[in-house]
C-alpha cells in the first residue's frame, strides 16, 4: 500500500478555509479532520456543505494516490446522508475504496464527531484520467513540474 505523508500533499484553498487536516493519506484509507467552529449554519449546527466538502475532498486524495502519477481523479458523484448535527469540537472523515478501477474509482466516507458518533455517511465517485497537457491560455490544464 502507497502511502503519502500528509504534510507533503499540496494543501486545497477550501481545505485550508475550513480547516481540514489530513492526518493519513493512502489508497485504501484517508483520514482527515475539520473543526466545527467556523464552520457552522445560522442554528449553529455543522453545516452540512461542510461536510460534503470534507467528504469530497478524503475520498478524492485517496482517488488521485490510486490513480497514480501523470492521471487526475474528477468527483462525478457526491451522495451524503446527515444521521446527526454537531456543535462543537472536531468531526474525522475516514474515507475507503469501494470499487478501485482503472477509470472509476468509489469511496465510501464515514464522518464521526468527537465521540465516535456518526454524524454523516458519504459515497464519492471519480473518474481517473490523464492529465491535461500545460497550455499557458487554459487554466484548467496543469502545468509542467518545476525542475
Amino acid at each position: 500500500m502507497t502511502a503519502i505523508d500528509p504534510d507533503l500533499m499540496p494543501v486545497s484553498e477550501l481545505h485550508t478555509r475550513l480547516g481540514i487536516v489530513v492526518l493519513e493519506a493512502s489508497a485504501q484509507r484517508v483520514v482527515a479532520t475539520m473543526p466545527v467552529v467556523g464552520n457552522t449554519q445560522p442554528a449553529g449546527l455543522l453545516h452540512g456543505g461542510a461536510t460534503a466538502a470534507l467528504a469530497e475532498g478524503v475520498g478524492s486524495i485517496g482517488a488521485l494516490i490510486h490513480a497514480g502519477a501523470g492521471r487526475s481523479a474528477v468527483g462525478v458523484d457526491l451522495s451524503v446522508t446527515h444521521h446527526r448535527g454537531a456543535r462543537e469540537g472536531s468531526v474525522t472523515a475516514v474515507a475507503t475504496p469501494l470499487h478501485l478501477g482503472s477509470t472509476v474509482a468509489t469511496y465510501g466516507v464515514a464522518v464521526t464527531d468527537g465521540s465516535g458518533r456518526r454524524t454523516a455517511t458519504a459515497r464519492l465517485t471519480c473518474l481517473l484520467r490523464p492529465d491535461r497537457p500545460h497550455h499557458p491560455d487554459r487554466p484548467d490544464t496543469v502545468a509542467p513540474a518545476a525542475g
